[in-house]
């Protein structure tokens, strides 16, 4: 007997297969694409996707298409028809702003209007959750040619979008008591996506009651920040002090999300830094990889609380934007707490940027 893949397992071997370089399937009908990332594409993958058809695509997302001065007919995305004797170093130079200062005038582009833009959706959406710079080149490819890879991923367009537009639901993997500087009752409880993704941490303080708003901090790693103690955000020191203040208060809950630099990867964060280098601030930087200003999933803190029991938090935070959205996932936050820490030279135009541009209170 066969054993079959979830179609959420299959968009997980797909991540993996794009963050490679290999190309997947997307079907819709009798229609085929076959997609690749531009970020990990090979001169040779590239020639490979040529070998079927000259008429390649090139998927950007909308915010990178208006840095590039490219038609938008997609309203989130632009599609490219990609020249003949263009190489793999076009494509990069179009999906990676790193020299748009240097070589401002990559176009003349030739914007899609026509067709169904959904595939290049997808397949955008597939690499931002594989932490890639959402671009994609695509191609159409005959059924016939699509039954001769069977080694490919392939899924079709109506069971994908779907599962790639919701959370993957989270269960409890394995706690533990762990003593810390700020608590010796202290428990780290490890949760882990049904697709395989990355595995998210509740840091338990105390013996927090269940019936009352427990005391919380909806904290998002920051490598730079909380390991390496980087002076460019306020990351490192808002952790410890929600850390202090929880054990303070005589117990609650840290969140601990794996979801770095608002959710773009620790690659593409250090993309955006070089970009701040140049002069962009941080959601102009974010604007330029194609990204949004934020790309995290804040329902998925309130995933955990509810399934640590608790309906309702006093939340550490300078962002209204939590708040709302631990709302409306159904955990009540009956009060901001504010988080005025880890001020410094080197990040007031960063703290500047979060008040003006993502609302933030300082």
């Amino acid at each position: 007997m066969a054993i079959l893949l979830t179609v959420e397992e299959q968009i997980a071997r797909m991540r993996a297969d794009l963050r490679m370089g290999v190309p997947i399937l997307l079907s819709c009908g009798a229609t085929v694409w076959m997609a690749a990332a531009v970020e990990t594409l090979s001169a040779d993958r590239l020639q490979h996707l040529r070998d079927y058809s000259e008429d390649l695509e090139l998927a950007i997302t909308e915010r990178r298409a208006k840095t590039l001065s490219a038609r938008v007919y997609d309203d989130d995305l632009a599609r490219i028809a990609v020249p003949e004797a263009t190489d793999i170093g076009w494509m990069r130079s179009v999906a990676d702003p790193v020299d748009d200062l240097e070589s401002p005038m990559k176009g003349p582009f030739a914007s899609i209007r026509e067709g169904d833009s959904e595939p290049h959706r997808l397949v955008l959406i597939i690499c931002k959750q594989a932490g890639l710079l959402p671009a994609a080149v695509l191609v159409q490819i005959t059924p016939e040619a699509a039954d001769k890879m069977p080694y490919l991923h392939r899924l079709p367009l109506e069971s994908l979008g779907p599962c790639l537009r919701k959370s993957s639901p989270l269960s409890l993997v394995s706690a533990a008591n762990v003593p810390l500087s700020v608590s010796n009752r202290s428990k780290v409880h490890v949760f882990r996506p049904g697709d395989g993704g990355t595995e998210h941490y509740a840091i338990e303080i105390g013996n927090p009651p269940r019936s009352e708003p427990v005391l919380s901090r909806l904290h998002s790693a920051c490598f730079t920040g909380d390991i390496i103690g980087s002076l460019k955000c306020d990351c490192g020191p808002q952790l410890h002090a929600a850390m202090q203040q929880i054990a303070k208060n005589g117990g609650g809950v840290l969140l601990y999300m794996n979801q770095e630099g608002r959710g773009i990867g620790l690659a593409n964060k250090m993309r955006a830094y070089a970009l701040q280098s140049q002069g962009f601030d941080t959601v102009e930087a974010n604007h330029r990889l194609g990204f949004e200003d934020d790309e995290r999933d804040f329902l998925l803190g309130a995933e955990i609380l509810k399934s640590m029991g608790f309906n309702s938090a006093r939340l550490m935070t300078n962002n209204p934007k939590k708040v709302e959205r631990m709302n409306a996932a159904g955990v009540q936050v009956v009060e901001r707490v504010p988080l005025h820490v880890g001020h410094n030279p080197l990040n007031k135009d960063y703290l500047a940027t979060k008040v003006k541009k993502s609302g933030h209170l300082m």
